[in-house]
């Protein structure tokens, strides 16, 4: 993890998700760059924009109705075999096909279960700084629950973290090893 503080990106970064859609900030209006990992940025077609995310405009993707304390504690949630993790390409956040069926299964599943929450883990390769994999991750989070609200998963029993960079699968500098840390994770707990 370098000279990170790993208590700091768990506080900092949790982020719990009650509705659809990014936040921004008011009066500001995202450009679209050049990312840093090498990847050309637009702000359509799942295609990762090299937006700064601030630590308040984290926090505000979560609905008012729904108070900071009312956190789901992370060491709740638990892995289950079921339900598999979904894979990226590179620099991207739109769900390939191939992993619409893994999301179409842990939908399934959790119709089957209503009394769990789930919990969303985005995740990137290393390349890239810290704060742009963390946004990445983050859109890969959301990109995970929308396809999960829109084949009836309520938004409200899902929350979403990203780790970025920091909680890789695979620590090999190859395409390979990379291609497994782009991912969402998923755990769940009872309610």
């Amino acid at each position: 993890m370098g000279g990170r503080c790993a208590s700091a990106v768990l506080g900092s970064f949790l982020v719990a998700v009650v509705g659809f859609g990014c936040a921004t900030q008011s009066g500001s209006t995202p450009a679209s760059t050049t990312s840093t990992n090498g990847g050309e940025s637009d702000n359509g077609g799942g295609r990762a924009a090299l937006v700064p995310v601030s630590q308040t405009e984290r926090y505000s993707t979560m609905a008012s109705t729904s108070p900071m304390s009312a956190r789901p504690s992370l060491q709740d949630f638990v892995a289950v075999a079921d339900l598999r993790d979904v894979h990226f390409d590179f620099d991207r956040y739109d769900i390939r096909p191939a992993d619409a069926g893994i999301l179409d299964t842990t939908a399934a599943w959790l119709k089957t279960h209503p009394d769990h929450t789930l919990l969303v883990e985005g995740h990137a390769d290393e390349r890239g700084t810290n704060e742009y994999n963390l946004s990445l991750g983050e859109r890969r989070a959301k990109a995970s629950l929308n396809y999960l609200a829109s084949h009836g998963v309520p938004a409200t029993r899902i929350t979403l973290i990203s780790y970025g960079e920091e909680k890789n699968v695979c620590g090999e500098k190859s395409e390979s090893c990379w291609s497994r840390n782009r991912r969402a994770h998923f755990m769940v707990k009872a309610r």
